[in-house]
């Protein structure tokens, strides 16, 4: 088992920044990948960011340039920056973990882009 908790989220003005934290605890020590999703209103839920076993980085492109993951070599921890926000990043923010073939995922951060 893996558990996982998201922290960071709020309400960011658009063209602000804001930094979500993901805590995990259990069984990480052969996590596969690890990232970030999201689920706007009336959207399915997608990819944000992830991170290879060997950290390296993947972004949806509507991010690319402006989000950044990064995370510690023992998993332990998975960081989103996010810069130059605008409306459309409004969402629900959620933490995932793959490990042994299973989907982990935290409950969630709301995360709101408004003036």
């Amino acid at each position: 088992q893996v558990q996982l908790v998201e922290s960071g989220g709020g309400l960011v003005q658009p063209g602000g920044s804001l930094k979500l934290t993901c805590a995990a605890s259990g069984n990480i020590l052969n996590v596969w990948l690890r990232g970030w999703f999201r689920q706007s209103p009336g959207k399915e839920r997608e990819m944000v960011a992830d991170l290879s076993p060997r950290n390296l980085p993947n972004y949806a492109p509507s991010v690319k340039g402006r989000f950044a993951i990064s995370g510690d070599n023992e998993n332990t921890v998975v960081y989103l920056h996010m810069n130059k926000m605008t409306s459309e990043d409004t969402g629900v923010y959620y933490c995932n973990y793959q490990v042994g073939g299973v989907d982990y995922w935290g409950r969630g951060t709301q995360v709101t882009v408004a003036s």
